[in-house]
């Protein structure tokens, strides 16, 4: 059953990277660049995403420790971004066990660290 699973893993990663190949190279045909040269742009833009996410939750913990408790809208504008991605960002920190909200939804909501 074990070895079922891994196959089906192994099979969903061969189309998932087919389907990124296939996207690259009609990005390519679309700017006159090589599929490689796009493969590598859309690896970087995803790598520079994560990467700009993890700053940003971080800066937001320290900012929470700092504050003692903060809400949605404080981090929000100390970060400089919407209100989808603050609570992207808390709820990834609650999920972390790096924070936990208080109260439980709307303008009441706050967070503080554990």
């Amino acid at each position: 059953m074990m070895i079922l699973v891994l196959i089906f893993i192994i099979i969903i990663l061969a189309i998932a990277v087919l389907g990124l190949a296939v996207f690259a190279y009609r990005e390519a045909k679309k700017h006159g660049t090589r599929a490689g040269e796009e493969f590598a742009g859309i690896c970087a833009r995803a790598l520079d995403q994560t990467v700009r996410k993890n700053a940003n939750k971080n800066k937001a913990l320290e900012f929470i420790r700092a504050r003692g408790s903060v809400s949605n809208e404080d981090i929000r504008e100390y970060l400089g971004v919407s209100r989808r991605s603050a609570a992207r960002y808390m709820d990834a920190l609650e999920k972390e066990g790096k924070v936990e909200q208080v109260g439980d939804i709307g303008r009441g909501v706050s967070y503080r660290a554990k």
